[in-house]
């Protein structure tokens, strides 16, 4: 991996060499390496075809076994392909049962070592006869990163080329060959992590069955030394290796060096800069155009709304200006996505590539919200805690992440969990991670520099570009700049989402969930965190002040409990007496007629009554977390972070209670399903263009803002007034639209539905709209992707259209409650006939190219609720909101819904509009005209399914 430490790479280096003349005894004579073919993945519905297995003696093949195994069917082509085992190899094999019973004879129940052992192993066991070939299977996969956390790749095939093992060839002796030759190598590594670690980790829960103890248990008795280890230590060594200067603040330079316009069209001139990060590069003069854009924007000191169709390759465009002017003048620029697929994209693919072809490199990371790095603190008490593992799965799997977590820190100077193989099914994040709120910062001893997340910030401050999330990027503007480094240069991309992004991250909310988790976490005499204290003061000299303020807060925890549980139950009665009904929940405008109603004057009441006992609370919290804290400061740590969670939901009730903070809308909510603890009050900021100029502009001196969709009917005027753009003085900002490299009038059809009746007509239009759906699928013959705008109406359509297009072979999937999403993407994605009725995570950021997706249906206009509390207390405040606010964020939902269709320059597709409003209503050419083709067909419903069908022969 980049950064990291030389010291760590030399160790890397040598490993293959020091491996040779290491012996680790029964490790390296008395194990077995095993590797199978298979015919797919799952044991249930495929079958064992090859199994191979080697004894080892003195780090050495010793002994082995090699067979093919008949199958019951014939093996599928592409595993013929890839393995080149035939039909006639596995003809007159054992069968798998004989295979597995030789097998269990020759391992004669010595430790496995398979990679990916699990797959191995669940194959052998799902044979009869097969778990008696071993006890105790070790992962080679998992092993390797606790061995080696700073390899990029932890494939078979890539470590075994890496340190000269034999080849990988998808045949299991040739795997067996190559991972018998890097299990020493392994063991070697295991062996130079930092002192005492080895027995640190064998030493942890012994209560856990963990495959991997007895292999830490022995490399530990080989160490010579028997210090302790120390985190602390081992962090403070890799970060010495990592002491290069930060970069500067743009505030702070005279005059910003920025890359002239010849610059950038040579770099994106064939033979340029770009063609040499992409051979097959072909210039596009909309990219050249953006670039030169982002040029001048920063040359002026100004600002950027870009609308740059799909296939115009935006983030080239923005990446190229900015990073020459952060190597030319030594700052930090930044980039902020929506999806971590773009950032992703970024990360591993556009700058890796970028920094390759530039002169002197090019320093990136990425910085990520405080649950993608794991929390040191609570590692080491994880580590060393005897209460039991939480989780729901098996606790060996939490030993292992621990395990791969200490190993990467020890070598790692930054870094976040996602890359680290953990199964996070089994292992309970936040027991390893901490959020913004929770970190103890002064009180924790790896505060500031050696944690990874406050430490992430500094390192951040010494790249040139730094990649983030809008999330991370709007916290920072509310917590004045203290999250991030100050970068004054941004380019914001997937840009259309801010204002709703930055409006849920600065909202205040009191929900029942949270309180009931933080009372939880407090607990009581015996349980929790006061528990705990109260136990640990007992032996104090000052026990009895101690235990009689723990008593004190304790008593008033319980109250403050029991009298929020009240303000929630009458949460609830505000909401059933408004008769907002919605499928799932209810959102509920806190109007001023609202809280004149009986209903509120009950919640007011028992609000009330809480905001005394949480005033209470809170005093007796601070009072403990002061005298306790000056004693011993690490008890106060987890008391501390509660005490601030309960001051935060204090300040929201009065907040919304007393409703007299007009930058506010109002509002209350309950989960309908739940018959209590889904409820929560809430205070969303109206205005988010008045903060961004008032708060985030002036620390500004150039933003990028880019997406497909920004523009209303070529309008930027929504989008400007949305993020307050229209608040700075003229010339500060410019905006421009780029059309799309591809060819949307020639691949793109539109049709409009133009006889449905009324969607508001609910009982006749789904009548209508199910006879059109069934057209739809069974004229495209699948590849649809129908996206709705509620539960309600998809669920009860899907009871009607899916029996019908079963009985003709089609295959339609449904995103249901409890349907995982990416699993549903990876599905549709895969089979190319398969259809899928969808909700909001489909409308955006789903890309299906080629002939998986040839139609996209949009049954309804994406209208927020006429009852949606910010909608209404728009309505309330301004004449006409309803055009300037709900319409354009329509349209621009639409824009994004038509984007999934066409993602490469060779997709063609059908968007079926079904809703009649397009054409009936006069703000339906809005719609049609912001579409990225002008040309649409009218037609009716009765007619679309033949109309697709002369569409698919014309176009296969």
């Amino acid at each position: 991996m980049p950064d990291t430490p030389a010291f760590v790479a030399e160790r890397y280096a040598t490993l293959a060499e020091r491996a040779r003349t290491r012996s680790f005894g029964l490790l390296s004579d008395d194990v077995v390496i095993l590797d199978t073919e298979t015919t797919g993945l799952s044991a249930q519905e495929n079958e064992l075809i090859e199994i191979s297995a080697a004894r080892l003696e003195g780090g050495a093949i010793a002994e082995r076994f090699d067979t093919f195994v008949h199958p019951a069917g014939p093996i599928p082509p592409e595993i013929m392909e890839l393995t080149h085992i035939t039909n006639a190899d596995v003809a007159h094999a054992p069968s798998a049962r004989d295979a597995v019973a030789a097998l269990a004879d020759f391992v004669g129940g010595r430790p496995v070592v398979a990679h990916n052992a699990t797959f191995d192993r669940t194959f052998i066991e799902h044979v009869p006869g097969g778990v008696a070939v071993s006890d105790l299977w070790i992962d080679s996969l998992a092993l390797s990163r606790i061995a080696l956390p700073r390899l990029a790749s932890h494939k078979l095939a890539s470590m075994a080329e890496l340190f000269g093992c034999a080849s990988v060839s998808h045949r299991a002796c040739d795997d067996v060959d190559a991972l018998a030759g890097l299990w020493p190598i392994l063991l070697t590594a295991l062996s130079d992590l930092p002192e005492g670690l080895v027995r640190a980790l064998a030493d942890m829960h012994p209560e856990v069955a963990w495959p991997y103890r007895p292999l830490f248990s022995y490399l530990a008795e080989e160490e010579v030394s028997a210090a302790p280890f120390s985190l602390a230590a081992a962090r403070a060594r890799v970060l010495e290796a990592d002491a290069s200067p930060q970069h500067v603040d743009v505030d702070e330079l005279p005059a910003l060096k920025v890359p002239t316009r010849d610059e950038i069209e040579r770099a994106f001139a064939p033979g340029g800069l770009v063609a040499a990060m992409y051979p097959e590069y072909e210039p596009r003069p909309e990219q050249v155009a953006m670039a030169l854009e982002v040029r001048d924007a920063l040359a002026t000191g100004t600002h950027r709304v870009v609308e740059a169709g799909t296939g115009v390759g935006k983030s080239v465009a923005y990446l190229v200006p900015l990073a020459l002017t952060a190597k030319r003048n030594n700052v930090t620029v930044g980039v902020a996505t929506k999806s971590n697929n773009l950032a992703d994209q970024l990360m591993f693919h556009e700058l890796p590539r970028l920094a390759r072809e530039l002169d002197g490199g090019l320093g990136y990371t990425a910085l990520k919200g405080y649950d993608h790095y794991p929390c040191l603190r609570k590692l080491e008490r994880l580590r060393r805690s005897t209460a039991e593992i939480k989780t729901n799965r098996d606790p060996a799997d939490t030993l292992t992440a621990i395990a791969v977590i200490y190993a990467y820190v020890c070598q790692s100077p930054e870094g976040d969990l996602d890359a680290l193989g953990i199964r996070w099914r089994s292992v309970d994040r936040s027991s390893l991670t901490t959020g913004s709120r929770e970190c103890a910062r002064r009180l924790c001893p790896f505060f500031p520099d050696k944690c990874l997340v406050h430490g992430a910030r500094r390192r951040a401050a010494r790249a040139d570009v730094v990649v983030t999330n809008h999330s991370l990027l709007f916290r920072n503007v509310q917590a004045d700049g203290k999250i991030l480094p100050p970068i004054r240069i941004w380019a914001v991309d997937e840009a259309h989402g801010i204002e709703a992004e930055a409006r849920r991250q600065w909202a205040v909310e009191v929900s029942a969930e949270e309180v009931r988790t933080l009372f939880e976490r407090l607990g009581n005499d015996k349980t929790g965190v006061l528990g705990r204290l109260l136990s640990e003061v007992a032996q104090s000299d000052a026990a009895t002040l101690f235990m009689g303020l723990l008593a004190k807060a304790n008593a008033s925890v319980q109250r403050a409990s029991l009298v929020m549980a009240d303000v929630f139950d009458r949460a609830r009665d505000v909401a059933r007496a408004a008769r907002e009904r919605g499928y799932d929940s209810a959102n509920v405008w806190v109007s001023s007629e609202l809280r004149a109603s009986d209903a509120w004057a009950e919640l007011a009441e028992a609000g009330t009554v809480a905001v005394d006992a949480l005033d209470q609370c809170d005093k007796n919290l601070k009072a403990a977390v002061e005298t306790l804290g000056a004693e011993r400061p690490e008890w106060v740590v987890d008391l501390a972070d509660a005490e601030r969670r309960l001051a935060e939901v204090l300040a929201g009730l009065k907040l919304v209670l007393a409703g007299e903070d007009e930058h506010y809308v109002y509002a209350l909510h309950v989960n309908q399903r739940l018959r209590a603890g889904g409820e929560a009050l809430s205070a969303e900021r109206i205005d988010i263009g008045q903060v961004f100029a008032e708060r985030w502009y002036p620390e500004m001196r150039s933003l990028i803002f880019a997406s497909a969709t920004l523009s209303v009917a070529d309008d930027f005027k929504h989008f400007n007034h949305a993020v307050g753009l229209d608040l700075l003085e003229p010339g500060a900002s410019r905006a421009l639209h780029l059309d799309s490299s591809y060819d949307f009038d020639r691949n793109m059809a539109v049709v409009v539905a133009g006889d449905l009746p009324d969607p508001r007509n609910r009982d006749a239009y789904l009548t209508a709209l199910e006879r059109l759906l069934v057209d739809v699928h069974r004229a495209m013959g699948g590849s649809v992707l129908t996206l709705f705008t509620n539960r309600r109406d998809m669920e009860d359509l899907y009871e009607r259209v899916e029996p019908a297009l079963a009985r003709d072979g089609l295959e339609l999937a449904c995103q249901t409650r409890q349907a995982s999403t990416r699993r549903l993407r990876d599905r549709f994605i895969a089979e190319k006939g398969s259809s899928l009725f969808a909700l909001k995570a489909f409308w955006e950021g789903f890309d299906a190219s080629g002939e998986t997706l040839r139609c996209v249906v949009i049954p309804k206009l994406p209208f927020a609720r006429p009852t949606d509390p910010l909608s209404c207390e728009r309505d309330l405040r301004e004449k006409g909101a309803w055009g300037r606010y709900v319409l354009p964020e329509a349209v621009l939902e639409l824009k994004q819904a038509a984007g999934r269709l066409i993602r490469s320059s060779s997709d063609t597709g059908v968007l079926v509009l079904a809703d009649s409003r397009l054409v009936s209503k006069g703000y339906g050419k809005k719609f049609l005209s912001s579409l990225p083709t002008g040309a649409y067909q009218r037609i009716d419903a009765a007619q679309v399914g033949r109309y697709l069908e002369l569409w698919r022969r014309s176009h296969e």
